[in-house]
């Protein structure tokens, strides 16, 4: 199977073709308003708290603005109309691997995040099965065990830096419910490689383009090799042993398109690394920001927990109890998936020209929407910064208009592995809620990182009650 060549990861090749692209695409129509002209302020400002950047440019300019972020002008759709038309209605006037996802590359490898066209649908088509209903039940097992053998560590009046230790938690997670892997195994510790090579993303955007020994760049390519070669080598170790296995990886390894053609193993590294990235990740952020919120809520940090115990007792609750018999829990959740959604904005390209809002966008532009800014606007959500769960509940979100809550996308792309997630967060919030509560830890204040997803900058420490 053969997948399109990558975008470029040379950095003065990229700003030439982007200002090449916005050259050709100012003289084909008018953009949107917005802050044209180069701004080091703003750019600084759109990476430290992009919110504030964001919510401004639509109070003053509406649902579709421009805005110019270090070298390029990107246009920003927002609102529930936006989302529906670039997720949904007219998803196809629009490209993601043009877009700065294609950034991930280097680390993350070129898979279903990256890629368009038949390469991605044939991908997505053979990973489909694995993240069936009834598939995803069973990994709740894998999911309670996981959670209840890291709680084993956790003594009242202790700290817990909660972000560190769900990402440790959900990569081990990840590691044995998709992949079959066994995370003793590794020899490294993987949770904390990926938060290496994620801590590239969040650096200033001058130190991101250098490369050369001793650059960030260089430190990424490390983290990199480190990777593949676990990942590689499991895959060569199950060719050697003549059995694939029956999860993800070992359809990958045997899949054949119409042609009788197979991926490469770099093929199969990579959607394996993609998955591994968005099988850990959303959810540990999800669960800091979820117990960060129940600490400054403590009402409802006590209403979760009778829930849970009323529904499972001593016991770990299954799929079905933690889908169907927690409707506070499920509030609470997507409340916080809301306010903190950890893939927040959805960068695209501009495959075709089209109208939006009353202007006409050419092709060639970069062009995103933004689920974080499009759930904080107040004539979609009643007081939109404070955390009400019960605006979540089954009678109010019927309420809600087409496009407005988007924590997955929406689509025929929308997250592949959306329920396993959900599941995940249920999985590990239950857990900890039978047995401990948790308190911001004295004089502490938390920052939000924005890339490459929303996190608790320089992690969450928190006491254990």
């Amino acid at each position: 199977m053969s997948v399109p060549p990558a975008p470029t990861t040379n950095p003065l090749a990229r700003i030439r073709e982007d200002l090449g692209l916005e050259r050709r695409a100012a003289r084909r129509g008018v953009l949107p308003p917005g802050g044209k002209l180069p701004s080091i302020a703003r750019t600084e400002r759109m990476r430290r708290d992009p919110l504030s950047v964001l919510l401004a440019a639509y109070e003053e300019h509406g649902p579709v603005f421009s805005i110019r972020i270090f070298h390029a002008i990107h246009v920003f759709m927002l609102g529930p109309e936006a989302n529906r038309f670039m997720l949904v209605t007219d998803r196809d006037k629009f490209r993601w691997r043009d877009g700065s996802l294609g950034d991930l590359i280097p680390l993350i490898g070129d898979g279903l995040l990256t890629t368009d066209g038949d390469y991605h649908d044939r991908a997505r088509e053979i990973m489909l099965p694995v993240f069936h209903r009834d598939r995803i039940a069973t990994a709740a097992t894998v999911m309670s065990e996981e959670a209840e053998r890291a709680l084993e560590g956790w003594r009242p009046g202790a700290r817990v830096d909660l972000y560190d230790w769900t990402r440790h938690v959900a990569m081990r997670v990840a590691m044995r419910a998709l992949f079959g892997f066994d995370p003793d195994r590794a020899g490294v510790d993987v949770a904390a490689t990926f938060e290496r090579g994620l801590s590239f993303y969040e650096r200033e955007y001058w130190l991101q383009v250098l490369r050369g020994p001793g650059s960030p760049f260089s430190r990424l390519r490390r983290v990199r090799r480190t990777l593949d070669g676990i990942i590689l080598g499991e895959i060569a170790r199950r060719r050697r042993a003549g059995d694939a296995g029956e999860d993800i990886l070992g359809l990958l390894i045997e899949a054949e398109d119409a042609d009788g053609e197979r991926f490469t193993d770099e093929q199969v590294r990579d959607q394996i690394l993609t998955l591994l990235f968005a099988g850990h990740d959303t959810t540990t952020s999800t669960v800091a920001f979820l117990f960060y919120e129940l600490a400054r809520h403590p009402e409802w940090a006590e209403r979760l927990a009778d829930e849970r115990n009323g529904v499972a007792g001593d016991g770990a609750p299954g799929a079905a109890q933690l889908f169907g018999e927690m409707p506070e829990l499920d509030m609470a959740v997507q409340e916080t998936l809301r306010l903190y959604p950890p893939a927040w904005i959805g960068p695209r390209r501009s495959a075709a020209e089209f109208e939006f809002g009353g202007y006409r966008i050419p092709a060639g532009l970069p062009v995103n929407y933004s689920s974080w800014a499009s759930h904080r606007l107040p004539e979609v959500f009643e007081d939109p910064h404070s955390f009400k769960p019960e605006r979540f509940a089954p009678e109010e979100r019927a309420k809600l208009p087409k496009g407005a809550y988007v924590p997955f996308g929406a689509g025929p792309r929308i997250c592949i592995g959306m329920r396993f997630g959900e599941l995940e967060i249920r999985a590990i919030a239950a857990a900890i809620l039978r047995r401990f509560r948790l308190l911001p830890e004295p004089g502490s204040r938390m920052r939000i990182r924005q890339m490459p997803t929303l996190s608790p900058r320089g992690g969450l420490p928190m006491r254990i009650v």
